[in-house]
């Protein structure tokens, strides 16, 4: 167990958390890792902490963006960057548990899985628990999932070796959901492990924070993506819309 990990993670204005999220990668048991921060452009002074991180840690690779392109391009390029088998994804505002890699890899090899996720708890932005965590399923599969988006993106592993290339669709948000159905329609079933390994801060100004555009980005994913039909996608928002609620309770 000692394959490279290659750690994405896009940035903007991150300068409030950014520090905090790449010291829980520092602190990670297992070592074998890269940490590929793609900076889109950011108008604050997170520009001068990333190269500071990064000159301390050969690990650490940062691309600096001369223009905004979005959480789902910058992701790609730092997609198209790694040399790892496994690419997982953590985001500048989330922190790992430190032996969040080693536990998940562990649960990958010993069982031959491709694509894997974990449970993980909300936190506020002061960093306190704000909800009950996300208890992950033990699988979920391409119709289940449509129905039920409770993959955090900051839990999930992908062994690339298995899977094959994939980048994420290019839409504002929800572009991590596209992705794990497409991985799923080549096959793949996600494994989830049910120890909360991840803490998912939510952010006032972030994507996700405005539940009508994330419901509206789901459904054009129904649509436009899947090219599901108006009665299906209907039946799978209502069952989205339900279980959303209940992740929250």
């Amino acid at each position: 167990m000692n394959k490279l990990v290659s750690i994405i993670t896009p940035s903007y204005n991150s300068s409030k958390f950014i520090e905090e999220c790449v010291a829980s990668v520092l602190l990670q048991s297992y070592t074998n890792w890269e940490l590929l921060i793609v900076d889109d452009c950011s108008k604050d002074n997170s520009r001068d902490l990333l190269t500071n991180l990064a000159e301390k840690e050969d690990r650490i690779k940062v691309t600096f963006l001369d223009e905004n392109i979005g959480a789902a391009k910058a992701r790609n390029i730092a997609i198209r960057n790694a040399k790892g088998k496994y690419i997982a994804f953590l985001d500048s505002d989330d922190v790992w548990q430190k032996d969040k890699l080693e536990k998940q890899i562990k649960f990958m090899e010993g069982n031959d899985i491709a694509f894997s996720f974990t449970s993980y708890t909300p936190i506020s932005e002061d960093g306190t628990i704000s909800f009950s965590k996300i208890v992950a399923p033990t699988e979920i599969g391409y119709s289940s999932y449509l129905k039920n988006t409770l993959i955090g993106c900051l839990t999930v592993i992908i062994d690339e070796e298995k899977v094959g290339n994939f980048e994420m669709p290019i839409i504002k948000s929800s572009h991590d959901m596209a992705l794990w159905l497409l991985i799923m329609k080549r096959g793949f079933t996600a494994y989830g492990m049910q120890e909360s390994l991840a803490k998912y801060r939510i952010v006032s100004t972030s994507n996700t924070s405005n539940k009508f555009k994330t419901a509206l980005d789901v459904w054009n994913v129904y649509r436009e993506i899947e090219e599901l039909s108006l009665i299906y996608s209907a039946w799978c928002f209502v069952n989205y819309a339900v279980n959303a609620v209940k992740k929250r309770m």
